[in-house]
């Protein structure tokens, strides 16, 4: 069936390239219809409390999205001003300010004290702006973007939905540098690494394809995160583009086999399926090991780049083909001679000295581990950004004039009575670190009837039978100073109302770091486990899955330690998705060279030279790959001014690279050093493969073809044909 289907594909390459490319027009409407979610936040599961505090923030409240809009050194008038247009602009459902309490004509000193600690510091005042939509939303966006066109410099807008927002404006300003940088940087080397000028622009233009069709079919996802978009593409062409470069070396070996190009080509698409749908597996089984994070950022990333892998998979042997055929002769006109270094010196050094490098590959997961485990990570989301972007530089006017560091919202049912709330209201203000409470029964006095109460003040605190309270904290978002603070406050606030919850941008953070410390290991056992199964099916083995998985493991703890020695913090995120991805990305290299060694060991040869030859037919393989894969994530590290998209790309660029010298290095030695105990513990690991019968028939013709032909005469007795050697004369 493969080999119908391979036939049919290269008799037919420019109807192939023309459904190829009619691919791309679904590709691209489903592209520019996926929602992109920036807020990272969401991803939260939902049975947490910080997450049903939000959900009950948004409806009934419509509060998910608040901002503060902080006023400096300009009159009453103005602001009161300000706020009847900011209240005009669509998406936004309502603004709170004192000219909706006292009035603009009442003296600053004459407001009750509970208030002006609220809206006024020094020359500036506060007003809180609320949206009708979600904070992510693009609606909210929007909305976001025209509160700012009404603001003059002495304005700053700051809150999450803002910060938001600046992210979705940075990553849409540079997402096209990240590919366009990747594109190049990966062509460059490929160059180096190739024969002919135009094989990596054929290659790119199939990795190209595929990448659009992955973007495409994420529209079934409904959405994907804004991490995912920025590094999918990049991820995807450092993954795959090992695929493409098997088929044309393959195309390549079979070519003088074949008197007709195009069965070469058929020839080697069967010979690539039945090596990548292998191969790839690793690499899959890496990033679905993703998806089983809580926090579903991981999901949304597995699951993206799986399907890009599969997908790459596709291309390499449905339309690949095609492409190489057509420029083939391009391809072989514009030849020139490509770095090859002869490994060959460096691995008998290496192999001389196994007993050294088997004993450093032990000793350095010492200091590796250790400096893994110790490495610092940030959860602060802000810290990622470009600090003198808007929404960080109105943050720190936030934290400095108002000393609002972060803010709590706390939601609960609304038929306390008014002495439990002013009680409780006095244990909050109590707390170690809180500065304010905005609640009904501080903006509210008692004394005043309800039907004089602005509705604004009511929709703010009060909303289908919950009220919320706004508790500002000097204390930042994601410190240990803010965690033991929201302990107290869900141990009181839980005391008055055992249903309550406490949310906002601290909580959920708190959240995101109790959730992503067991994610990581939960993912990374699970990737360690399903590449071992992979891995000991593959080789019908117990030792090689365990000698390979630790090589690789020790160039990811050597990869995540670095930052600990540099004094370096990386972002949460980065660890996990490290750990599963260079992994099964990675492990690759790895096999390439157990391979090797078993299939020059059945051929007869000692271990050493089974050794020394593997590992040198092996090095170039594993060093192209790694290049590769370096190149296309390199670029997105050095151009990102986004730290957390920055930190990822970086650190898979490098961790490319030191997998790549574990394998060349230290992998030699271990396998020559425990090929005992690999030959014990393996399942016909020396054993001699049977030899493929020659295909008997002329080349260039299908077997229908041969079998039409006339049977050939008999020859006569005494005869030799012409394609059997004479046997070797007995004398010489």
């Amino acid at each position: 069936m493969l080999e119908k289907i391979a036939h049919k594909l290269t008799r037919r390459p420019k109807l192939v390239i023309l459904i190829a490319v009619l691919m791309l027009v679904p590709s691209i409407l489903g592209a520019a219809f996926t929602r992109i979610n920036y807020d990272i936040l969401s991803y939260l599961p939902q049975d947490m409390d910080s997450a049903k505090g939000e959900a009950l923030l948004e409806d009934p409240f419509r509060m998910a999205a608040t901002t503060m809009l902080i006023v400096e050194d300009m009159p009453p008038e103005y602001t009161h001003q300000l706020q009847k247009q900011v209240e005009q602009v669509p998406g936004v459902s309502n603004v709170l300010w004192l000219s909706g309490m006292v009035g603009i004509q009442v003296p600053t000193e004459m407001i009750p004290e509970d208030l002006r600690d609220i809206f006024f510091s020094g020359d500036a005042t506060m007003m809180i702006v609320q949206y009708d939509q979600p904070g992510a939303s693009a609606a909210t966006m929007k909305a976001i973007q025209q509160v700012r066109d009404l603001c003059n410099k002495n304005c700053f807008l700051a809150g999450f939905s803002v910060f938001i927002k600046d992210t979705k404006d940075l990553i849409s300003k540079e997402m096209p540098l990240y590919v366009l940088m990747a594109a190049v940087l990966s062509t460059a080397a490929m160059c180096v690494t190739m024969s002919s000028w135009l094989l990596p622009a054929a290659l790119m233009l199939s990795i190209g394809l595929a990448i659009l069709y992955n973007f495409g079919s994420n529209i079934l996802l409904g959405e994907i995160s804004f991490i995912t978009q920025a590094i999918a593409a990049v991820l995807q062409l450092g993954v795959t583009m090992d695929y493409s470069i098997f088929l044309y070396d393959r195309y390549l070996e079979e070519l003088p086999r074949h008197e007709d190009r195009r069965d070469a080509m058929a020839t080697a698409i069967v010979a690539a399926f039945k090596s990548l749908s292998g191969s790839s597996m690793t690499t899959i089984a890496g990033f679905l090991a993703l998806c089983f994070m809580r926090l579903t950022l991981g999901r949304d990333i597995g699951l993206v780049m799986a399907k890009g892998v599969v997908l790459g998979v596709a291309t390499v042997i449905l339309v690949l083909p095609s492409i190489l055929l057509v420029m083939d002769g391009p391809i072989l006109k514009y030849r020139h001679p490509c770095v090859s270094p002869n490994m060959n010196r460096l691995n008998g050094f290496i192999i001389r000295h196994r007993r050294f490098f088997t004993g450093l590959f032990l000793v350095l997961f010492v200091p590796a581990v250790y400096s893994n485990n110790h490495t610092q990570v940030y959860y602060k989301l802000d810290e990622s950004l470009p600090q003198d972007m808007p929404s960080i530089v109105s943050t720190d006017k936030l934290k400095d004039e108002f000393n609002m560091a972060s803010s709590h919202f706390i939601v609960m049912r609304d038929d306390l009575s008014h002495a439990d709330m002013k009680e409780l209201e006095e244990a909050i203000d109590a707390i170690p670190g809180i500065t304010s409470v905005v609640a009904y029964d501080k903006l509210v006095p008692s004394s005043i009837p309800d039907f004089f109460i602005p509705q604004s003040i009511k929709d703010l605190c009060k909303q289908g039978g919950y009220q919320m309270m706004m508790v500002n904290s000097k204390y930042v978002t994601a410190s240990d100073a803010v965690a033991a603070q929201l302990d107290q406050l869900n141990a009181l606030v839980k005391s008055y109302d055992p249903n309550a919850y406490v949310t906002g941008e601290a909580a959920m953070t708190a959240d995101l770091i109790s959730t992503s410390a067991v994610d990581f290991q939960v993912t990374n056992y699970l990737s360690i486990i399903a590449i071992f199964i992979l891995v000991a099916i593959a080789f019908r083995s117990i030792s090689i899955p365990v000698l390979l998985v630790s090589t690789i493991e020790l160039a990811i703890f050597i990869n995540q330690g670095i930052p600990y020695f540099t004094g370096t913090e990386i972002a949460f995120i980065t660890p996990t998705v490290i750990g599963c991805i260079q992994l099964g990305a990675t492990v690759d290299y790895a096999i390439l060279m157990t391979t090797r060694f078993q299939d020059e060991l059945q051929k007869g040869k000692d271990r050493m030279e089974a050794i020394r030859t593997a590992a040198s037919a092996a090095d170039v393989s594993i060093l192209t790959s790694a290049l590769v894969f370096f190149c296309s994530t390199l670029g997105v590290a050095l151009i990102s001014t986004m730290d957390l998209i920055s930190s990822i790309c970086l650190m898979l660029s490098r961790g490319a690279v030191i997998s790549a010298l574990v394998c060349m290095f230290i992998l030699p030695s271990v396998l020559v050093v425990f090929e005992p105990v690999i030959a014990k513990t393996t399942l016909h690991w020396r054993t001699p493969k049977a030899p493929k019968p020659p295909r008997q028939g002329r080349p260039g013709l299908t077997r229908k073809q041969e079998e039409s032909l006339p049977s050939p005469e008999p020859l006569p007795t005494g005869t030799t044909p012409a394609n059997e050697e004479l046997p070797a004369d007995p004398v010489h």
